[in-house]
């Protein structure tokens, strides 16, 4: 039913030396999923604006040995929000938050600044509400906006990814 972040992280093409930004992180699932496929090279900068779910996951991280996460305090609803520097990211994901991100115009743009020229974004959303399980069916971001908003937004899809029943993937290319 959920989606699972290793297999869809597999998805995405991680080299080694990559630099990955996990845009509204939460718990870390994504952050660590990422972090053990760059096999102790490159960096996952893990940003939400929640520290109590930041330091979860720097204490999680810590006990599964997985050193190359970075946890930043930001709101990746404003522009610079992220504390990144421009163009300094291979990846960004943003996976099952969308839909809990009031400025969503905004939040590409931010995605836009801090990815590196012909970056991609890993992006996982809810396919629809399930009765409790998911978004407010007011929330949900189908699939064709969320796709829309990004190419309206100057990224193309690479491709469409596997991420299970209840969920949909893209990866978008910055261009």
């Amino acid at each position: 039913m959920f989606s699972d972040p290793v297999k869809i992280v597999g998805q995405c093409g991680i080299q080694a030396g990559m630099e990955i930004a996990d845009l509204g992180s939460g718990s870390g699932f994504y952050s660590l999923a990422a972090g053990k496929a760059l096999m102790s090279t490159g960096k996952v900068y893990a940003i939400d604006v929640q520290k109590d779910l930041l330091s979860k996951l720097k204490n999680h991280a810590t006990k599964e040995k997985v050193y190359n996460i970075e946890v930043v305090w930001g709101d990746i609803e404003k522009l610079g929000g992220t504390k990144l520097r421009d163009h300094s990211v291979d990846m960004a994901m943003i996976c099952n938050v969308f839909f809990q991100v009031e400025n969503k115009p905004e939040t590409i743009k931010e995605v836009k600044r801090i990815l590196k020229p012909g970056g991609r974004v890993l992006f996982v959303e809810w396919a629809s509400s399930y009765g409790g399980t998911g978004p407010h069916p007011d929330a949900v971001v189908k699939k064709d906006m969320g796709r829309e908003m990004f190419e309206k937004s100057g990224f193309h899809v690479d491709r469409e990814i596997s991420t299970g029943s209840h969920h949909y993937g893209f990866i978008f290319k910055k261009l």
